[in-house]
């Protein structure tokens, strides 16, 4: 079969589509022939050895699959050659084929195209996993969202609307904010790129909360991070949740009496830990999300489509801060 592997340390030109072995399921794993693979800031941190996971090379970068279920290995039940799936994994999805042990894995129900599905899969299961079970978001709170416009963060802003809340996404850009707002968004402000000094960072907290009308948020999604996550922070409710969910911007240093003086909590937010850890939590959570997909409630939007031999592009993109909503792989038709 054919992957996209990363053979040495470096950015998405590193990448070289290469024939490989087949893979072969081992017990508790199933084989999927990959129809389309999710793309996702991970994966532009995975090749540089930036990731919390460090795969030793050579591997494929794609963390989230959808496709057809090939071979079974032992130990499998609830699974049959031919299953239409979607599958979650730290890295290996830009390939035509991979192994992954099933807890990681679902059913992909009747009329959910693979690509949509893969999107869902990670993207949605993230924020919803974040805003249901980390920050227990309830209906008419106040949520802000960093970085509205990428894949996440969409997928924030659409479900917190599902979930009851009024839902600010803020962005870095005129037209992200256009975005942001046909997802729903209540608010939408736009934030300055690149960094920003002290000065900046008083201002931006007081743009967040003009964004509210003048009051704190009670729960933030931040993808972010960097310089923009102390002037969230100050922006938090007594006792908000703040998650805590990537990196973009670089890994923040923060005071820590904020959340002491504010009795608010800073939870962090890993989708493949607890779905290793909490299989069924997982699984009823992708079901939920599958429900409110068929019930118009989420509408993943997929912006660019890459074929394999182009999945570093795809990458690059992220890299890149350029990609608005989601970017996929279509492996195969």
């Amino acid at each position: 079969m054919k992957a996209l592997l990363s053979l040495q340390l470096g950015g998405p030109e590193t990448l070289r589509l290469t024939d490989v072995p087949d893979p072969v399921a081992g017990p508790g794993e199933i084989v999927i022939r990959v129809k389309t693979c999710g793309v996702n800031y991970p994966d532009v941190l995975i090749i540089e050895d930036r990731y919390q996971e460090k795969p030793p090379r050579p591997f494929a970068p794609g963390g989230e699959v959808a496709g057809i279920v090939e071979s079974i290995g032992p130990k499998v039940s609830g699974f049959a050659t031919g299953d239409a799936v979607v599958g979650l994994t730290y890295h290996g999805g830009m390939a035509e084929k991979i192994a992954i042990a099933t807890p990681l894995v679902a059913k992909l129900p009747p009329g959910v195209p693979f690509a949509e599905a893969a999107v869902l899969q990670t993207t949605y299961s993230t924020s919803y996993y974040a805003l249901k079970d980390r920050g227990q978001l309830q209906p008419k709170e106040r949520l802000l969202v960093l970085g509205a416009s990428g894949g996440v963060g969409i997928a924030a802003v659409e479900l917190g609307k599902a979930m009851g809340a009024y839902v600010v996404g803020a962005v870095s850009s005129p037209e992200k904010a256009e975005i942001v707002r046909k997802a729903g968004a209540d608010s939408v402000m736009i934030y300055p790129s690149g960094e920003l000094n002290a000065d900046q960072q008083r201002d931006l907290t007081k743009s967040f909360r003009a964004a509210f009308g003048g009051e704190n948020a009670d729960v933030v999604y931040d993808p972010v991070g960097g310089a923009y996550m102390e002037p969230a922070l100050r922006a938090t409710n007594w006792g908000g949740r703040y998650l805590v969910v990537g990196f973009v911007a670089g890994i923040p240093r923060v005071p820590m009496n904020l959340p002491l003086l504010k009795g608010c909590s800073i939870v962090g937010v890993l989708l493949g830990a607890h779905a290793m850890r909490d299989p069924v939590a997982y699984r009823r959570n992708v079901d939920e999300l599958f429900a409110m997909y068929h019930d118009g409630k989420v509408k993943p939007l997929i912006s660019a489509r890459f074929p394999l031999e182009r999945g570093a592009e795809a990458i690059a993109m992220l890299r890149d801060r350029k990609a608005v909503g989601k970017v996929v792989v279509a492996v195969a038709e």
